[in-house]
């Protein structure tokens, strides 16, 4: 069984903005966190979930994944995401990380707990801490997708 928190921030919407997230898995933490120039709070939420599963190694894992982004817990417990790939993500927000998660999420067994954010989650509030380090301290990365076609949208 793994564990996952994750947390995504962006200092303005869309601004520059970062994701952190740690992996739990018996003894062993990962954590992980990078930084973008300009993108939104919400790419950081999703990208961070997908960071965390594309790293790990064994398909068919059980992961419980920690989350405080109603957007991306919903979209997947409530099944919203898969009536939009029905549709090809027409006019969808984030349409390219939708793909690239719905990729990876397909390789495991994924169960999603929302948790409220900045409250008593010590880990997801450390995600958090993460996310804006990585925002604000930099390198920044570009996040390619949005510059040049989601920001037109």
């Amino acid at each position: 069984m793994i564990t996952m928190y994750t947390d995504g921030s962006s200092r303005g919407n869309p601004g520059p903005g970062g994701y952190g997230l740690v992996l739990i898995s018996g003894q062993h933490r990962k954590e992980i966190s990078e930084g973008f120039r300009l993108t939104t709070n919400n790419r950081m939420e999703l990208l961070s979930v997908i960071v965390g599963l594309e790293t790990l190694k064994n398909a068919g894992s059980h992961i419980t994944i920690y989350s405080d982004s109603k957007y991306v817990v919903d979209a997947v417990e409530k099944k919203w995401v898969l009536g939009w790939e029905k549709k090809d993500f027409h006019q969808k927000a984030n349409a390219d990380l939708w793909k690239r998660f719905l990729t990876i999420y397909r390789k495991h067994h994924v169960r999603f707990v929302w948790v409220k954010g900045h409250s008593t989650n010590k880990e997801n509030n450390h995600c958090d801490e993460l996310a804006v380090s990585a925002a604000l301290n930099g390198p920044l990365s570009v996040d390619t997708w949005y510059e040049e076609v989601g920001s037109k949208q």
